[in-house]
């Protein structure tokens, strides 16, 4: 009986999440317009590692949806000149339409945070509220060519660049949908 409840009550929670995350067109459509970010990118990028000190890399972005497109995936690796990694960070896009808005989950450097992210015309901006200071990502994205900048905003002074990446598109990706764990493994 304690089953037959649980499994119930899963299915009305399993419903009610439903109906309350809109139609998959609503979704679909939400999610397109973060569309341009899909595929694989290469190019220069510099920045400021948490001790202040100053780094630049190969940065490589690779994008692709998920979840039949309800999420986009975004993973950067940045590559020092020996080929060592100097910048990793995980990226979750998302449609919250409970909420009206876009959410970016992002995991980088020990760190781990969900934020705004708000399309624009030609790219996004996202934020990271840290008490009195806002680190603030704005991107632009045309014609395959990528420029996301990074800014320290701290109350009364003018805004601090600690990011820069000019990337270029360099081909498709089927990641991270691409070769799903098929459903006789482990038989």
């Amino acid at each position: 009986m304690r089953k037959l409840m649980f499994a119930a009550a899963m299915t009305v929670l399993a419903v009610a999440s439903a109906a309350q995350a809109g139609p998959a067109e609503d979704r679909k459509a939400a999610m397109a317009k973060f569309g341009f970010m899909r595929g694989v990118w290469a190019g220069p990028a510099w920045g400021f590692n948490p001790d202040g000190g100053k780094y630049s890399v190969r940065q490589t972005e690779r994008m692709g949806p998920m979840l039949g497109g309800d999420v986009v995936v975004v993973e950067g690796h940045g590559y020092k000149d020996d080929g060592s990694t100097g910048f990793n960070a995980l990226g979750i896009v998302s449609w919250d339409a409970r909420a009206g808005k876009y959410e970016f989950r992002s995991y980088a450097q020990g760190y781990a945070g969900t934020f705004d992210i708000k399309p624009t015309d030609d790219g996004y901006v996202w934020e990271i509220p840290a008490g009195p200071v806002t680190l603030r990502y704005t991107a632009w994205v045309k014609d395959g060519h990528w420029r996301e900048i990074g800014e320290r905003i701290v109350p009364g002074k003018p805004a601090m660049q600690i990011f820069e990446m000019n990337l270029t598109k360099v081909g498709d990706t089927d990641w991270p949908a691409g070769n799903p764990v098929p459903m006789t493994a482990g038989k």
